[in-house]
């Protein structure tokens, strides 16, 4: 039960503990990369950008300057690249491919297509997963209270998922369409007001992975005090928001696995390696492409074990932290999707249900705030002894922000003034609900 328009996030304060959790690396070896891996990826970098600048590849490698300055030697005394005086106003040197270098590049990239910042070994992205691990974390009911405050909620529901958010568990929501399951889902991220470390990509033997994606973690801007105060960790991690990723009806099972484009020669991880950390929300379960059971079947091992198997294109096999808060969101009754052997491993299912009057007023109330209009509690009233009433429609918290939206549409087509009338919010009903007609 909420005002239905989603807040941005509130800004995450600074985690001090981000250089102790991925210290940036002072030799080769604490990269726990081989030197080979790493001279292989810079040969790719200097295939891809010409002649670079060592800027301009610590830019590129996520690796400072001396570990570059260690690799290019090796590189050179190999006779795969070459030394070259910057040109204009740029001092200092650059460095280019041999002919060697190229051919060397170009059989790398045939076997892997990643070109970008420098991997994380498996290994040290299962102990950053470990130590900021969005299990275990303390919600109280002050915190609960804080982060729907500006959110019309029965207190008794925050009292509910308060606790399935410390249990770590899966929590199961349902009800009907426009209950507010969804934004309150997403609300609860608010809930994690701390930092997390997201590698670019991590390595698997040869084979990388990425990870980091912009459409899904929000990264600090270089130059935020964030950022400023914890320059000092590994620069192959990015300074990120507690990750929330969300899929509905689009969701298909190969987003659920390492997924590899054949044309770049690339592997990109799964929605949940990428939800690491944070929160995994599954909306509209039941309208996806694939039966629910086989979604949620995928889900079992995770749930119990903590740890999520994977496996490459190629056969390789690997597992990962499944370190994430699940949550399944449903319009339908869980009954209907799964047994209840399943629905024994969901530790909460929580119920959402159509507002009451008080509700009703308060997020009118709110919407009228937002839309600049004079919240009159006769009109809003109104709504629901002529209309709501006789109809036996729902109170949903998505009514208020549809109608009053489509209402003031037809006083700015009809250049009425600026204000809520009955008449405007009669029209907009008969225009927001499917009426079935009348047969002869």
């Amino acid at each position: 039960m909420s005002t239905p328009s989603i807040q941005a996030p509130q800004s995450h304060p600074y985690s001090g503990d981000a250089k102790q959790i991925a210290p940036r690396p002072q030799t080769l070896a604490a990269t726990g990369l081989p030197p080979a891996f790493l001279g292989d990826l810079l040969e790719k970098h200097l295939f891809e950008g010409g002649v670079l600048s060592m800027r301009e590849l610590v830019a590129r490698t996520a690796l400072s300057g001396r570990l570059l300055e260690e690799l290019l030697g090796f590189l050179r005394k190999e006779g795969r690249i070459e030394v070259r005086a910057q040109q204009g106003d740029n001092p200092g040197l650059a460095y280019a491919l041999t002919e060697r270098g190229r051919g060397s590049a170009m059989a790398s990239l045939m076997a892997s297509g990643y070109v970008g910042p420098t991997p994380v070994p498996l290994e040290h992205y299962v102990e950053t997963v470990r130590q900021q691990s969005v299990r275990g974390r303390r919600v109280t009911r002050e915190r609960m209270s804080a982060a729907f405050s500006d959110t019309v909620l029965d207190p008794a529901m925050l009292d509910r998922l308060g606790p399935a958010m410390n249990s770590g568990k899966a929590i199961f929501v349902y009800g009907a369409p426009g209950t507010g399951k969804t934004f309150i889902s997403q609300r609860l991220a608010r809930l994690f007001a701390d930092t997390c470390l997201i590698p670019h990509a991590i390595a698997i033997g040869d084979t990388v992975v990425r990870i980091f994606d912009p459409s899904v973690h929000r990264q600090f801007q270089e130059n935020s005090p964030v950022v400023m105060l914890t320059r000092g960790h590994d620069p192959r991690y990015v300074l990120c928001q507690r990750p929330l990723v969300i899929t509905g009806g689009e969701l298909t099972m190969d987003m659920l696995e390492v997924q590899f484009d054949p044309a770049s020669r690339q592997y990109r991880a799964p929605l949940q390696m990428k939800a690491n950390g944070g929160m995994l929300i599954l909306d509209d379960l039941g309208r996806q492409r694939v039966p629910p059971n086989v979604v949620l079947n995928r889900w079992i091992l995770p749930m119990e074990e903590g740890v999520d198997y994977l496996s490459m294109n190629t056969g390789q096999h690997f597992k990962t932290p499944f370190d994430v808060i699940l949550v399944f969101s449903t319009n339908l009754q869980p009954s209907d999707l799964v047994d209840d052997a399943f629905l024994r491993r969901i530790g909460y299912k929580i119920g959402f249900q159509p507002l009451d009057r008080k509700q009703y007023h308060l997020v009118w109330e709110r919407i009228c705030e937002s839309h600049g209009v004079q919240y009159d509690p006769a009109i809003c009233q109104y709504m629901i002894d002529a209309l709501y009433a006789p109809t036996g429609t729902p109170l949903l918290p998505c009514h208020p922000r549809d109608l009053i939206g489509m209402a003031l549409d037809r006083v700015v087509y009809l250049d009425a003034g600026d204000g809520l009338s009955t008449e405007a919010l009669h029209w907009a009903w008969d225009n927001y609900f499917v009426t079935t007609p009348a047969h002869a």
